[in-house]
């Protein structure tokens, strides 16, 4: 069942890589569209924004429904409304009508990582949740970089059109459709919830509860908290910078450093099981922090040479933060609320993503040098770090792994 689920994973994701990308670049790196700043944070918070407010309300759902059926459903549903994007793209309606439909479609896809972060310890050994975690997320990298790599492809060979953006899009719904397929074949109940409920969770506040009752998950939405908040400004800042160099430049500029990113990624799924046996989960995550900080400082020099490996510094810490609070919700919440709690991350991870790209649009020149907010997103990596160290020597205990 583990394989299982890894293919439902990773169908899902190379379908929103290369959904995003289509989408992103038809609009961002358009030629007929102004990419200011405040129209890119507009596209970021149209895409996640109001489904992050819901997904904690919507998550209880995971704690009472068959989440097998939910994964079903949901992909099935999600490549209904790439399709509905990409047609909506292809006829050239207005870009509101479009980022409408891809709101939905990325609301259905976040409900699905929940569902697949919720029922993971139906399918693997608690003790090798960490490995299991870093396992599934590399490799969930790789399928978002093939999919962006199909996108982009697309776009060199055919062109920058809609029409090559809405064909792309299609891909994306294959994905999808193979993901449900995929989950199709789980045996019912096998994926949780354990026991049943009578009725939905109170999303916000059960979930808030649970966390607030478990011992280091609370620091840990913090942690990832303070990363969204860099990776939202720096998205903004390198965005432009990039954009800066022309359209075609500008583009493959901007696809390089997501592959760094990805390339980062890749790393801490190697390095975060091994870290966290030798020192535990707690000062694993407080080296990411301090070395976030290093990555940040690395990007006030607005090269964008200097800035490859300044994002590989950046996606290894996210990944590694990620992987640590993934593995404090799966060991640390009880099953019939942790699909609340996964969806409260997932309101967390977006939408403090959204706010700090929305203050980066308000303050940054339009070429995107602006040292203010790189030094602010390192100031709150540190932030996110003190308060780890307080609460640890308060507690004078290293979590465990």
């Amino acid at each position: 069942m583990l394989i299982r689920l890894l293919a439902t994973r990773l169908a899902g994701q190379a379908a929103d890589g290369a959904f995003q990308a289509a989408l992103f670049g038809a609009i961002a790196f358009n030629p007929e569209h102004q990419a200011s700043p405040m129209v890119i944070a507009g596209m970021l918070a149209v895409l996640v924004g109001p489904y992050s407010l819901l997904g904690p309300v919507i998550g209880g759902l995971l704690d009472r429904w068959d989440r097998r059926l939910v994964l079903v459903w949901a992909n099935v549903v999600r490549g209904a409304l790439m399709a509905v994007a990409a047609a909506l793209l292809f006829l050239d309606l207005h870009d509101a009508a479009t980022l409408t439909a891809a709101l939905a479609a990325m609301g259905a896809a976040r409900f699905v990582a929940a569902g697949l972060s919720a029922a993971l310890p139906h399918v693997a050994e608690r003790e090798k949740l960490v490995t299991t975690n870093a396992l599934f997320n590399a490799l969930g990298g790789f399928a978002v970089m093939a999919g962006v790599g199909i996108a982009a492809a697309a776009r060199l060979a055919f062109g920058a059109g809609t029409s090559t953006a809405a064909a792309t899009m299609i891909v994306g719904t294959a994905g999808a459709l193979v993901a449900a397929v995929t989950a199709h074949g789980f045996p019912a109940q096998s994926l949780g919830p354990d026991g049943h409920r009578a009725v939905a969770a109170v999303g916000w506040l059960r979930g808030i509860r649970a966390i607030r009752r478990a011992p280091t998950v609370d620091v840990l939405l913090g942690a990832i908290a303070a990363h969204r908040w860099a990776f939202g400004v720096n998205t903004v800042v390198l965005v432009l910078l990039t954009n800066d160099a022309g359209e075609t430049t500008g583009l493959r500029r901007f696809l390089l450093l997501v592959g760094a990113t990805a390339v980062g990624a890749l790393v801490a799924a190697v390095t975060t099981p091994m870290l966290a046996r030798l020192l535990g989960r707690t000062r694993t995550l407080a080296a990411g922090l301090l070395i976030g900080v290093f990555g940040q400082t690395l990007l006030l020099t607005f090269d964008l040479d200097v800035a490859i490996g300044a994002v590989v510094i950046i996606g290894w810490v996210g990944q590694t933060v990620k992987l640590c609070g993934d593995v404090a919700m799966q060991t640390e919440i009880p099953d019939d609320t942790r699909g609340e709690v996964f969806a409260i991350q997932d309101a967390v991870f977006n939408l403090v993503f959204v706010a700090a790209a929305t203050f980066t649009a308000l303050v940054v020149p339009t070429d995107g040098r602006g040292p203010i907010v790189l030094i602010a997103a390192a100031l709150v990596y540190s932030t996110a770090l003190v308060e780890l160290l307080r609460r640890q020597l308060s507690a004078n205990q290293d979590d465990p792994v």
